[in-house]
């Protein structure tokens, strides 16, 4: 997995240097994470860039999850009105926060089996909370995370939970947290759903994708 991630960072560096994705601006900010938490609910189906902006002006007006939780769901729907569903996530993310409030006392909790059992947090959203707020090591898993790694053939999976459990045992623990940032990155610059640049990969020699389609 090193020589993966190496490898892609490279390409990249040399293509084109990447912006850092959402989560990663917003760890590097030190927001807390609490504002992880919310920001990774709100990126579902929404670019980085919305999704970064959007939790800049949602936190300057909601300091914390009290804030939050006595915020009125149409205030919130104004502020998230550019994120994919945001008249589900205004109701989700008020709820959220009213359980980080009362139940943990504001402080979100690191352990994905609480965490997975906040609204609308499935194990990917909790993943990214534990890599992206605690530094905790967990392999979130999402489109791109699913996509380039069956390509690459390192699983064979049908769904993602599937494919964090794979990589999960072939991936050694000390990696794990660099695995959805750098996946991801590659995934949105490099390796894209419908026109991979597999000529300018510094992985395709080990990519089953790439072999399978200059196969003679």
């Amino acid at each position: 997995m090193q020589k993966i991630l190496r490898g892609m960072m490279n390409t990249m560096i040399l293509v084109k240097p990447p912006r850092m994705t959402a989560l990663r601006e917003l760890h590097e900010a030190e927001t807390g994470s609490f504002s992880i938490l919310i920001g990774t609910i709100l990126s579902a189906r929404t670019k980085d860039e919305t999704t970064t902006k959007v939790v800049k002006i949602l936190f300057s007006k909601y300091k914390n999850a009290k804030e939050l939780a006595n915020a009125k769901i149409k205030d919130v729907e104004k502020i998230i009105k550019s994120i994919g569903f945001y008249h589900v996530k205004s109701k989700r993310i008020i709820e959220v926060a009213k359980i980080i409030n009362s139940k943990y006392n504001g402080i979100v909790p690191d352990s994905l089996e609480k965490l997975i059992e906040l609204p609308g947090v499935g194990r990917k959203t909790a993943n990214c909370v534990l890599v992206y707020a605690f530094d905790k090591p967990a392999i979130p898993v999402d489109i791109h995370v699913h996509r380039i790694s069956n390509r690459l053939g390192l699983v064979n999976t049908k769904t993602p939970e599937e494919t964090e459990h794979e990589l999960m045992k072939i991936t050694p623990k000390k990696y794990w947290v660099q695995v959805n940032d750098t996946f991801v990155m590659y995934g949105q610059n490099i390796c894209k759903p419908i026109t991979p640049m597999c000529g300018v990969c510094k992985i395709k020699k080990d990519c089953k994708y790439f072999k399978m389609q200059n196969a003679s």
